[in-house]
């Protein structure tokens, strides 16, 4: 399964907000959405989600909905994103479709070995640095977190990075071996960014490959 390199993580003050975020990024270019709504009714974020679901169908996006496997399954939407390790386990991935995709927020390399021995689809890692609105309260991971994580796993699950993360931190970041971004506040502030974004992270596996064939 190829993880696009770049994920939207929603961002709004109220739902309509999201879906409107969430329009304009697909508009932009993305290619794998989160809606990422606490806080709020479950019926409320069923019928959010199916209207997302319209949204990102119509721009070929991919969409990846928060903790919720059943609503996932309903909207058929592309996956899941857990929150934490504990909450899953490989009798989740029965409960999808074979083509749907799950992902973990992981912070140690404990965390991750957790993830990869359940054949999780791809790993977030982080935060990259922690803000007043990042969602976790774990510490904050850094280049030489990323770097000695990643030396010591050793696997072929992708590891996004995310937390705080602005466009200037992109071409260090990628040294370490990250695979992928996850953004929510620099993508909200400018939906233009996202190409910028995708032109950095493409550029990083371009060059890479280079070094490889040497």
């Amino acid at each position: 399964m190829i993880i696009p390199k770049l994920h939207y993580l929603s961002q709004g003050n109220s739902p309509q907000e999201h879906v409107n975020n969430i329009q304009k990024a697909c508009t932009s270019g993305i290619e794998l959405v989160q809606l990422n709504l606490t806080d709020v009714s479950e019926k409320r974020v069923s019928k959010i989600a199916h209207e997302v679901r319209e949204i990102t169908a119509h721009f070929q996006t991919r969409l990846l909905i928060r903790n919720d496997y059943k609503l996932a399954i309903d909207c058929k939407a592309d996956g899941v994103h857990m929150d934490e390790t504990g909450s899953y386990d490989t009798t989740k991935r029965k409960q999808l479709f074979s083509w749907q995709m799950i992902g973990g927020t992981a912070n140690t390399i404990q965390e991750c070995e957790s993830f990869i021995a359940n054949e999780i689809d791809y790993i977030r890692l982080g935060p990259f640095r922690t803000t007043l609105t990042t969602e976790t309260k774990s510490a904050a991971v850094g280049l030489n977190g990323y770097t000695a994580i990643i030396d010591a796993l050793h696997t072929e699950t992708p590891l996004m990075g995310f937390g705080g993360i602005t466009i200037v931190d992109v071409s260090d970041i990628i040294t370490t071996g990250i695979s992928g971004l996850a953004i929510s506040e620099e993508i909200t502030r400018n939906f233009d960014s996202i190409k910028t974004f995708n032109q950095l992270l493409n550029a990083s596996a371009t060059a890479e490959q280079r070094h490889t064939f040497e």
